[in-house]
């Protein structure tokens, strides 16, 4: 496997074999871009849960390739600290999050979808992603936060040079991809600054005006990882489930059989939705440098190198789900890692979940002839994000 190559076009396109033989052939394979690659579950699993696996090394590792750390002015997220930082950035806003708060969002999740595909129903075709996967959880997000919604198409792209800007460990150091993101970082932390200092001067019932309150404090958080972590929110809180919705979707457009099941067996939508982010998750990648040397299926990971453990990988490992590249929405003890594993267990995971199920449910139910107008969409160009550009669909 010394040919392997994360930022191939054709790996891009379907990384599963790739993954296969990788899981075969070299499950804890050194690459020759100078890190480590974990395919097998049990792997995966146990750097996520090792504190002496870390993450913020990894911002000096970018530092030290392009020539910049994070942009003067924006702060580190809790996405990339470790303890004890990590948990009390992450402990400000897990409230908002709980599952009990998330199910009394639905009603308004399924408003806001009935309203995009009533929109789309009259032209009896759509681009799932531009229509409907993209501004659901934008919308969802934006109220939350306290952040105008008519403001989501100035933060579209900034939100998407971010986001690709996750690999930029991957790239080569004369890549415009860091810089991007660097630039998109600062137009958003503008962009926040000023709306926090709206929210300063006349306070709201939202999230914005609950960090506001918890910086103020003085004792919590800082202004720097307030801004931080209104980026975070905002972009975590609708690109995997842009994903999720979009790659889902189009499994089940691809597996008639599954999708006929559903329609018929409603009830299932939750079952289904978990295996849909088994079976091609929204996140691909995430990334660890080891504080100590640590030995790992008989290969040793020196202090200091960068380990990606695959998180599609290891939701395909046969080990742990029989019969892993075939979709089955009832599949029991699916016990996937889509979000993640440990103290970086994704936050938004319960808002995704019912997300994801009004949205594909109500898609399901309201189209029972919904099918693609293409055989082969394009997928964008990112190995931690795996996601559509377009899904052209009719109905």
């Amino acid at each position: 496997m010394n040919s392997f190559n994360p930022m191939d076009p054709e790996f891009l396109a379907d990384p599963y074999p790739t993954y296969r033989r990788l899981r075969t052939e070299d499950p804890v394979h050194h690459s020759p871009l100078d890190f480590w690659v974990l395919t097998r579950y049990e792997d995966v699993v146990a750097v996520l849960r090792d504190p002496r696996f870390i993450k913020e090394p990894l911002v000096a590792f970018v530092a030290a390739r392009f020539g910049a750390a994070v942009p003067p002015g924006v702060g580190v997220s809790m996405l990339d600290r470790d303890p004890p930082d990590h948990t009390r950035l992450r402990s400000l806003v897990s409230k908002a999050f709980t599952p009990r708060v998330v199910e009394g969002l639905r009603p308004r999740i399924q408003e806001i979808v009935d309203s995009l595909i009533t929109r789309a129903e009259a032209a009896g075709s759509m681009d799932l992603i531009e229509e409907l996967a993209y501004p659901l959880p934008v919308n969802v997000i934006c109220e939350m936060l306290g952040v105008p919604v008519e403001d989501h198409e100035r933060f579209k792209g900034w939100s998407l040079d971010i986001a690709r800007g996750l690999d930029s460990i991957l790239l080569p150091p004369e890549s415009e991809v860091p810089r991007r993101s660097g630039a998109a970082r600062h137009a958003m932390t503008d962009y926040f600054r000023g709306l926090v200092a709206e929210r300063r001067a006349s306070p709201r019932g939202d999230l914005l005006s609950a960090l506001i309150a918890a910086e103020e404090a003085g004792d919590k958080l800082r202004e720097d990882e307030l801004l931080a972590t209104c980026i975070l929110l905002l972009i975590a809180g609708h690109e995997t489930t842009v994903n999720l919705i979009g790659n889902g979707t189009l499994a089940l457009l691809r597996h008639p059989g599954e999708l006929r099941r559903l329609r018929e067996t409603p009830g299932l939508i939750a079952s289904a939705v978990e295996e849909l982010l088994r079976y091609d998750g929204p996140v691909q990648r995430t990334a660890r440098i080891p504080s100590t040397d640590v030995t790992i299926g008989g290969r040793t990971i020196g202090k200091g190198e960068m380990v990606m453990p695959f998180i599609g990988a290891a939701d395909r490992d046969p080990a742990q789900f029989p019969e892993p590249d075939r979709l089955d929405l009832a599949r029991a003890d699916n016990r996937h890692i889509a979000f993640g594993w440990g103290m970086h267990f994704c936050l938004g995971a319960p808002l995704a979940r019912v997300e994801g199920q009004i949205a594909i449910d109500t898609l399901v139910r309201r189209f029972p002839k919904l099918e693609l107008v293409t055989d082969e969409p394009e997928y964008r160009q990112s190995l931690t994000l795996r996601g559509l550009k377009t899904l052209p669909v009719r109905f």
